[in-house]
């Protein structure tokens, strides 16, 4: 492997020290941290291999921003995030250009005013960030079952407080479940 093709961060395979990741990289050679320790490692002499995918491409007949694109979208909908475009549609039309006001009790503070469209974006980045969450804690290996039980229930009780805010949703299944 070329010293040019090596990144930080980088998981990698040497012959005898088995998998480890780019720590540094120097002219000629790379710290890599291995299982027992840091290791000063010529990559072309060592027969060091990328020990993940490597992604290589040429003659693509389509603009880099558009593979961008598409590729963050399908990151967006795989993770249930949605763009703020749609958060309007789901702010029910009585909401529309309404706004969010705070009176404090003391009248020498400032009232604030705050678009409703804003505070609802909010709101639904707040549901999508429990949503991601929630995906995190399923798929974590080193939780117990019992941790992940008990961190749902806290998630529960967020969806439950979050519930006071349903009334500008437009639709019922966009809304918080307690």
């Amino acid at each position: 492997m070329k010293i040019s093709a090596l990144q930080i961060g980088l998981r990698v395979k040497h012959p005898q020290y088995g998998e480890g990741e780019v720590k540094s990289i120097g002219e000629h050679t790379s710290e890599i941290l291995f299982k027992d320790g840091k290791k000063i490692v010529e990559p072309e002499a060592s027969n060091l291999q990328p020990a993940e995918a490597q992604m290589s491409i040429s003659g693509l007949e389509l603009p880099l921003k558009s593979v961008i694109q598409e590729v963050v979208s399908a990151c967006i909908s795989e993770l249930g995030l949605e763009s703020a475009d749609v958060d309007i549609d789901q702010l029910g039309p009585r909401w529309h250009r309404g706004k969010l006001v705070m009176h404090p009790a003391d009248p020498t503070i400032q009232t604030k005013e705050v678009p409703l469209e804003v505070f609802f974006h909010k709101i639904v980045m707040m549901r999508n960030n429990f949503r991601v969450l929630e995906q995190k804690i399923n798929a974590n290996d080193k939780l117990t079952d019992a941790e992940k039980v008990e961190m749902q229930q806290y998630i529960t009780k967020c969806y439950g407080s979050m519930t006071t805010f349903n009334i500008l949703f437009k639709n019922k299944e966009d809304q918080f479940g307690g």
